[in-house]
């Protein structure tokens, strides 16, 4: 997850389902000509962008948040305020610079088994 757009995985043990989302492109320029309203609080283009996020991971027992910068942070920031049962199930925030999907699906798989182990549950991938 950045700015500029989010790649959602579900995942199980055998497979994955991904899905792209992007900032609306009022908001990309907004923020390339420097107008980057993170600091006043959200711009009715990202909390519509989050909004699209918190939809598409509704159903999601577990979430790991990952990505490069701020992002993963004011969106979890968002779910405290407007989602908290989706926060609820945040399980993790990590950062990570522009992972390849193999890297982040990995990544994931990992995360989750160690986390099971860690709680001797066996629910993990």
């Amino acid at each position: 997850m950045d700015h500029e757009h989010a790649r959602v995985f579900h995942l199980d043990r055998e497979s994955f389902d991904e899905s792209v989302l992007k900032m609306p492109k009022h908001q990309l320029a907004s923020r390339a000509k420097g107008r980057d309203s993170h600091h006043r609080g959200e711009s009715h283009d990202q909390k519509e962008y989050f909004e699209s996020i918190a939809k598409a991971i509704g159903d999601a027992q577990e979430i790991l948040l990952m990505g490069p910068g701020t992002a993963k942070l004011q969106f979890l920031k968002h779910a405290h305020k407007h989602e908290p049962k989706l926060e609820a199930r945040v399980v993790g925030v990590e950062s990570a610079d522009h992972p390849t999907d193999g890297q982040i699906l990995a990544h994931a798989r990992k995360y989750f088994r160690a986390k099971d182990h860690m709680l001797g549950t066996n629910a993990g991938l």
